[in-house]
């Protein structure tokens, strides 16, 4: 009787490797919001215990101020150090608080995922210090204390944007899973300036924030709420200029190909 060999057992395919959905939060930045959500609980707080607060943790630039009336704040000397960050975790209401979220949502999602949980707290910290910095510079005088996180929410759309049209990253047409889009390599900030699309995201955020600043129009604010927009352009700047200090993503070269010929897996 003729023998015949056995056939191979066909294999069933790999699995596929799970694919994290665009609109998932990464927890770094579910934290982060968590903890704006729990500060905000201050306004349920008697009103003097709530202006206290404001005072204590609100960046004031008068604090730094002795030409002029000696006035005294409360919190004493440290409020001179942690306001430059504290100031950026108190909002005047929902709907200021509720903007700034809706902006973070996916440039701040992005980069937590790129910078993970250390990176992307130390990165909100030092734009909202940048913010400070700038309101103080152009409000040396100034009382009325400035709260909100717009300058850190401002450093993350300006660092995200020196990978965000790179192809299969968060903003690009072909990309993958939440993951793969956000650690696409980055450009090097001279070559991101010669981008189109860069250099129109920046004119029309520029643009924007010198309008409502110079309207003095309020977004997500109350009566007598103005945009603090030199603030918003010193957290913008620290987040364009730093952004390498905290990537750990090799970037692409100089003399790589143009940026529309990166593929999803970051080879040039």
């Amino acid at each position: 009787m003729d023998s015949h060999p056995e056939a191979p057992l066909e294999q069933p395919p790999p699995p596929e490797a799970p694919r994290e959905p665009m609109l998932t939060l990464p927890p770094a930045l579910t934290a982060y919001i968590l903890l704006l959500a729990v500060i905000h609980l201050r306004v349920l707080l008697p009103p003097e215990m709530e202006n206290w607060t404001i005072d204590v943790f609100g960046f004031i630039p008068k604090r730094y101020d002795t030409t002029l009336l000696d006035i005294t704040f409360p919190g004493g000397a440290g409020a001179k150090v942690w306001t430059f960050v504290t100031y950026s975790l108190l909002h005047a209401n929902l709907t200021h608080i509720g903007f700034n979220v809706l902006w973070l949502l996916p440039f701040g999602s992005a980069l937590a995922r790129r910078f993970g949980a250390l990176r992307f707290f130390l990165f909100m910290a030092v734009t909202a210090a940048a913010g400070a910095l700038a309101h103080l510079v152009t409000h040396e005088h100034a009382i009325a204390p400035m709260i909100g996180a717009s300058a850190s929410v401002s450093g993350t759309m300006a660092a995200a944007i020196r990978f965000a049209f790179v192809k299969g990253s968060f903003l690009s047409f072909s990309r993958g899973d939440a993951d793969a889009a956000a650690k696409v390599p980055a450009l090097p900030l001279s070559r991101a300036l010669r981008d189109g699309r860069v250099l129109g995201f920046l004119a029309v955020w520029f643009g924007v924030n010198i309008v409502f600043g110079v309207g003095s129009l309020a977004i997500g604010g109350g009566d007598n709420v103005t945009v603090a927009w030199q603030a918003h352009i010193g957290g913008f700047l620290a987040g364009l200029l730093l952004f390498s200090l905290f990537d750990p993503v090799p970037r692409v070269r100089d003399d790589a190909a143009d940026a529309s010929s990166v593929d999803q897996s970051g080879r040039v």
